[in-house]
Parts: structure tokens; sequence; C-alpha cells
């Protein structure tokens, strides 16, 4: 582990920029100067409403005031100097109808997880092929997508149709913000109705299913200003009228900007409880070998990049349930760090797969299910946890070759934020199987400040996406570099016992 010092004076002037992130769990604004610094933060729970018919909402006026009241308590805080620019990121498939003449919701706003259209998913694959449909969208199906959800709405009530636009939840508090009605590529892409190759509305495709080619807003290029905000706006929320307001895009996607992962062959890795991996990769046509990656592809926040993403949805999630296993009250941090201290010597004798909630990417399957192998009676807490760690660590190192192995560049950075960068022994577990270097920025909050970001970029305070890179790593990162050694010995025991067992695995489900 290396702390390396790299503190560059920027010539522009000092400034404050402003992320809103609504996220499935919460709702966050946070204020930063323009070397990523979190000045303050405010965040009220995301809930959903029951609507006794048997799916959930969310109640697009409490969204709204909550973001009003954040944004109020925020600049009452820290309101000493204006804001200039303000980014906004959420959740990429929950969406709503509003009348496009007055903005008056006419939809119930349906969240990204409500399964309620599942039926009108399985009509849009017969539709094409797996292939086909993914080259048109760069995603593999799921009831989760706006598609689906507006044929869901549309057999539901058509009259919610009349006049209307579908909004994204970062569109949504835009319009509220600004009067406009827009949406950016990243957010465009997770509709399924938005094709990749001609960056433009599938017209035809829209029409195919009975929708009015107008049901979807204005496309425009990520963290370019919408407008400011306006007068009235302004005033109720003590913001500057000449703020600049930005859809920032795809959370992930805006985090990835965040942590420095803009350059193709450097990845962004989010260490929560599910583990999501972002690379970016230069614009291309997608094909057979795309498609079997199993992972998800579209439009970066950088200009002129595409992404891909895959993850694990227990990573921190099997950390966090090893944790409630081994004692009656959950481990520690500090203690899983004690039991830590000295297993990176290579790989241990017990195997965890970390398929507690499904296999994600290369091999999508949510059945299939999470196994220990290897255990001895001598072992205990300390290779229980080391099993987990490892599992996980190369469940990561499955989904970074299948990216690699289709990309022109190889991967040279991993660029790590979220609660698992508190414990040094994953960290550098994962930079040796992988034999890459772990990049730790010094950064809180990095979806909610890629949003703002994303706004400043796109506004022209940041040249471009390296000077965003250098400006938010001015304060210095942490890096776990790769022993060659070691890397050998977990090669050996990530190729002949993880990938086969896995297989295995897969094929019991």
């Amino acid at each position: 582990m290396q702390l390396i010092s790299s503190y560059e004076e920027k010539g522009n002037k000092s400034m404050r920029m402003m992320g809103i992130d609504l996220g499935t769990t919460n709702r966050k604004v946070g204020l930063f100067d323009e070397t990523g610094q979190l000045i303050g933060q405010v965040s009220r729970p995301t809930e959903t409403v029951d609507s006794n018919e048997g799916f959930v909402t969310y109640d697009p006026e409490a969204l709204w005031n909550d973001v009003a009241t954040m944004i109020r308590e925020l600049m009452a805080a820290y309101g000493t100097e204006p804001v200039a620019y303000i980014g906004i990121t959420s959740m990429a498939e929950s969406g709503l109808l509003v009348n496009r003449s007055t903005g008056a919701v006419q939809s119930p706003f349906l969240p990204w997880f409500e399964t309620c259209s599942a039926p009108q998913a399985e009509r849009i694959r017969r539709e094409g092929t797996p292939l086909e449909l993914f080259q048109r969208t760069g995603l593999h199906l799921s009831f989760k997508h706006g598609l689906a959800k507006l044929l869901w709405l549309k057999e539901r009530d058509p009259d919610m149709f009349d006049d209307a636009v579908w909004l994204s939840v970062s569109g949504y508090i835009a319009y509220r913000l600004t009067g406009v009605m827009a949406c950016d590529p990243t957010l465009a892409t997770r509709t399924y109705a938005y094709s990749i190759p001609n960056q433009a509305w599938d017209m035809e495709w829209i029409r195919h299913f009975g929708l009015n080619e107008d049901v979807f807003p204005e496309v425009r290029p990520s963290g370019v200003p919408l407008g400011s905000v306006t007068a009235a706006t302004a005033a109720a929320l003590h913001l500057p009228e000449g703020a600049a307001v930005a859809i920032g895009g795809h959370d992930h996607v805006c985090a990835a900007l965040a942590v420095g992962a803009v350059d193709p062959g450097d990845v962004y890795v989010s260490m929560g409880t599910a583990e999501t991996l972002v690379g970016t990769i230069e614009k291309r046509a997608l094909g057979q070998a795309e498609f079997e990656t199993g992972l998800s592809y579209g439009f970066h926040v950088v200009p002129g990049y595409h992404f891909w993403m895959g993850g694990n949805a227990s990573s921190g999630g099997a950390v966090e349930w090893i944790r409630r296993q081994l004692a009656d009250e959950a481990l520690s941090y500090e203690q899983i760090k004690e039991l830590m201290v000295e297993v990176n010597d290579g790989p241990g004798e017990a195997m965890f797969f970390p398929y507690l909630s499904g296999s994600g990417a290369p091999f999508p399957n949510s059945r299939t299910r999470a196994a220990l192998i290897g255990l001895a009676q001598s072992h205990g807490k300390k290779e229980l946890l080391r099993a987990v760690f490892e599992g996980t660590a190369y469940q990561l190192e499955m989904i970074r070759q299948s990216a690699e192995r289709n990309s022109e560049h190889a991967i040279r950075f991993m660029r790590a934020v979220g609660g698992g960068t508190r414990l040094p022994a994953w960290l550098q577990m994962k930079a040796d199987i992988s034999n890459i270097t772990l990049v730790v920025p010094p950064i809180e909050e990095a979806t909610m400040l890629g949003a703002a970001c994303a706004a400043a970029l796109g506004a022209g305070y940041y040249g471009n996406a390296e000077e965003v890179r250098v400006a938010m790593q001015s304060r210095g990162v942490v890096e776990y570099a790769p022993d060659a050694v070691r890397h050998e010995r977990y090669r050996q025991a990530f190729e002949e016992r993880y990938v086969p067992m896995a297989a295995h695995l897969r094929g019991l489900s």
C-alpha cells in the first residue's frame, strides 16, 4: 500500500457545485468544491407507497418536496458562496408520465424494481432474438426497463398517454428546477427504446408497440446544461438564478467520472452491498462477442465513449452475511481487520462462491446458489472470513477477464470506492488476484459528486474528463499494488479450482 500525494493548483478560481443523487435507498443532496471536497450533505430515505393493487409507487410530490427541503437546508448551512452547477443522477429505469404542456403527473411513478411489467417484458422479448435486441439497446431485456413499464401503463389506462412524456427520476427533478423536459443518453438507453447504433429514439420500434413517438423527451448530452433554475424556484430554494442544471446520467456511470475511470483500460469498482464494475471503452458496434460477456453496454457520461457494466449482487452483502454468522452480534470491522492481518500470503484452503443472490455477469443466473467448500475441522473464523473475501475477489476477476477479452485495451487500474474500501486486506487480495493496481481516491459520495462533476464538465468549467480526474485526486490517493508471487498462486487457484467449480454450481441450478 502506498500513499500518493499529488497536489496540483488549478488555474480556475474556486467554485461550488451541487450533486443530487436520487437512489433506491436514499435521496441525497451534497455541496462540493472544485476538488471534490464534500462541504455538506443532507439525505432522506426513499420510501415507496403501496397502491393496494399489487404494486408499489413513488410519490412524485414527496420526491420534489424532499429535494427542495434538502437544498434549502444545505443553502442555509453552507450558502456563503453561490452554487454554479447542479448535476442530477438517479436510479436508471424508474419513471412516470407527465403532461407535456402543464407538467401535471398522469401516471403512477413506477420504481425500477417493480415487477408488474414482467408480462410486457416477455411480449417485447418475442419481437426479436436476444442478440438482435441486445444490439439495438446494449441491454439484456428485463421488466425493469421503461418500455415494458409504458406498455403496462397503456394496458392499464390509455388515457394516461394524452399529451404525455415519460420522464426518469432525474428528468422529473430537472423539470421541476428548470421547466425543461429532457433526458440524457445514459438514461435514455435504459428505456429499451433508444437505439445505440443510431443514437436516437427508435421511432419504428416505438410505433410497433402502439406508442406515440412523442412519449419520450428530447435527449441532451450528459452534463450539458438544460438551463438555469427558474426565478421562482431559485428564490424559494435560496439558489442563484444563474445556477446551471444538468442531468448527469446513470448513477454508476456518474460515479465512474468522479473516481477518474475516464480512459479505456480504467475501471470503476463500487464496493457496496453489491459490487458493480464500470469500464470505459471506445464507441463500437455491439455484436456476438459483446453479447456473450453477459455485460450491459451504453453511452458514457464522458463524451465520445461507451461503457460496459457488470456486477456481483452479493459482494459486500456476503461480508455482511458472514459477519452475522460468526457471532451473536455481528463482528465489527475492527475485529475483521484483526482477524485478517496475516492472511495476504496467497489462497486459502476453503473456497467460497458468492451467489447468495444468484450469479451475475458474466454468467447471469438468478437460480445459482452460494457454496463453501474445502473446510477442515481446524478452520475457524479467520479461514471463513478469508474464504468469503477471496471468493468475492475471484468473482470480480471473472467479470474483469470477460470484459478485458472483449476490449481493445488491457485494464490498467481499478478505482474503488464504497464501504468495502475500509478493509485493506480485501483490497490487497483483489489487487493480487487481478494483478492490477487498485486505486482508492479520497472521495465521499462518488455518485453524488459524479453528477456535480458531469454538470461542471458539460458547462465547460472542466476542460475534459482528465481534468476532472486530476482535480478530484489532487488530495492524494491510496494504491494497492499486486504482488507477483501471490498473484501466481492465486491464478492457479482461480483457474484450477474456482472457475470449474463455479461452472458446476451454475449447472446444478
